[in-house]
């Protein structure tokens, strides 16, 4: 069975709920999309994360009331060097979206939607410890798995397979 090309023409898929409560809102917010293998996938503005979160949890068409999950990317050497996805559910419509935020190796941080999502402290505390993704407004921003004192985050690319000497 051959697999059907993915959709990123944003025209194309207005329709999907997600995707027209975000352009509604701010059509900025919205950086591209893609449909593929029945996933749908939308790229957020760094700045607006955690409003479009907001709007998505409390759209009445299509409430994504759930975040399953927060996990991060490395594209190293490449930039914008990490995406930070965000796995989204909507258990009233048993309906899946993933938010992806590019952002850049020099400056990786973003806004925390622990606000929107209590659940969501411990998924960014494990990006931040494995990555060093800085979530700003997070309300106890530290290691989650490593030792406080460790140095460096082991899930960059750029990290020393055995650790700094």
């Amino acid at each position: 069975m051959a697999l059907v090309p993915a959709v990123t023409d944003i025209q194309q898929l207005k329709s999907h709920p997600a995707i027209a409560r975000l352009l509604s809102w701010n059509e900025g917010a919205v950086e591209g999309v893609k449909f593929d293998r029945d996933e749908m996938t939308i790229y957020v503005a760094r700045e607006a994360i955690r409003e479009a979160c907001a709007l998505l949890r409390n759209d009445a068409t299509c409430p994504f009331n759930y975040l399953s999950d927060v996990t991060c990317v490395d594209w190293y050497p490449s930039e914008p060097r990490f995406e930070v996805i965000y796995q989204l559910l909507s258990i009233p419509n048993k309906e899946r979206v993933r938010l992806k935020v590019r952002l850049s190796g020099d400056n990786p941080a973003l806004d925390s939607v622990t606000s929107v999502w209590v659940g969501a402290n411990y998924f960014e505390r494990e990006v931040f410890d494995l990555f060093g993704v800085r979530f700003n407004g997070h309300p106890y921003l530290r290691r989650i798995l490593m030792p406080e004192n460790w140095e460096g985050h082991p899930l960059r690319k750029d990290y020393p397979v055995e650790g700094y000497r």
